[in-house]
């Protein structure tokens, strides 16, 4: 009910009167009443008027499951939040579920993570307030060798919510500039940098048997809000909030997010490959038309990055103009003077 009565409030262009919350939702005048209590206690802020009913003037920047999904329209992948004010990590919980017999499209997300971690079993640093600690679980009909061309789905869901939600709110900064804001791109394979610097990381993990997928967790970190970090680094990661003067709601990206990635998922899922994205995700491509120094086990060389192929794999030219694919896992690639 919470859910419902927060879309109702956020969908409304003026006041909406208790009466005709009740006559909505089938629900006495008492309970609707209890109900926004509850959301004044969360930090929403109302102007209740006599004769006209309540407005929302102020959204606290939560995760609650009833304010991200007040904020889906219905047709997004995500189907059912999942909310942890405190837990180890959301890939935990979501593989958990998982073998539980959870549905596809549910999304587990967290304030803080004690226990996050991102490629290589490197930990992830997950402060309560600052960022999005959360993880998307599906049981895409694929081949398994499929699944980490996710991955990039991911990134690509993540990049463009995290553009479109600075841009939405850079007006009343005048922080960002439109040049600026086009700085949200992704270093390949699935690394999202503003300004060059790394905003978000994504880890994806399967079970599967030989033919097919039990289900994926996609887990994404982001740092939206934080201010401080560990000097080990501080060269190569920051937040939206460092990189443009802006907070923005987190929420705001969550939703966003399942939007974009519902778009990217679809055509992912037609066609089995990337063929009807690589073209967008060529585009966000921080490496593009870059030279790269690529690191695949002893072997070091530089290159001129391209793009990306249908199946994900970054296509490279060398100094003779000779052209071949890397493929995502332990293989490093960076710029050749620094992080992109």
């Amino acid at each position: 009910m919470k859910t419902r009565i927060l879309k109702i409030l956020r969908n409304a262009e003026g006041y909406v009167s208790g009466q005709a919350i009740c006559e909505q939702l089938g629900v006495s005048r008492t309970a609707v009443w209890k109900v926004i209590n509850q959301l004044k206690e969360e930090g929403y802020e109302f102007d209740a008027v006599s004769n006209k009913g309540y407005r929302i003037v102020k959204y606290p920047d939560i995760l609650t499951q009833s304010e991200i999904e007040s904020q889906l329209y219905g047709g997004e992948i995500v189907k059912k939040v999942v909310y942890y004010d405190k837990t180890d990590s959301t890939n935990n919980r979501a593989k958990q579920a998982a073998e539980e017999g959870a549905s596809s499209g549910t999304l587990f997300i967290t304030e803080c993570q004690t226990g996050g971690r991102g490629r290589r079993g490197r930990s992830w640093v997950s402060p309560q307030g600052n960022g999005i600690w959360m993880t998307l679980l599906l049981r895409p009909d694929i081949r398994p060798d499929a699944a980490s061309m996710l991955t990039i789905v991911a990134a690509m869901a993540v990049a463009g919510a995290v553009s479109g939600v600075i841009g939405k709110n850079a007006g009343y900064a005048g922080a960002v500039s439109l040049e600026e804001q086009k700085k949200c791109l992704i270093k390949w394979p699935n690394d999202i940098v503003l300004g060059e610097k790394k905003i978000c990381g994504i880890l994806t993990e399967m079970s599967a048997e030989p033919e097919m997928i039990n289900y994926v967790a996609v887990g994404i970190g982001i740092n939206v809000n934080t201010e401080n970090f560990d000097e080990a680094i501080r060269d190569t990661a920051s937040s939206i909030f460092v990189q443009t003067g802006v907070r923005v709601k987190r929420s705001e990206i969550v939703a966003l997010f399942a939007r974009e990635f519902t778009r990217y998922y679809e055509s992912f899922i037609s066609t089995g490959d990337l063929s009807l994205v690589m073209d967008d995700y060529n585009k966000m491509l921080i490496n593009a038309g870059r030279t790269v120094r690529i690191e695949n086990g002893g072997n070091v060389y530089t290159a001129k990055a391209v793009g990306i192929d249908r199946c994900g794999r970054l296509e490279v030219k060398d100094e003779n103009g000779a052209e071949s694919k890397v493929i995502a896992g332990e293989v490093s690639v960076r710029g050749l003077y620094g992080y992109v």
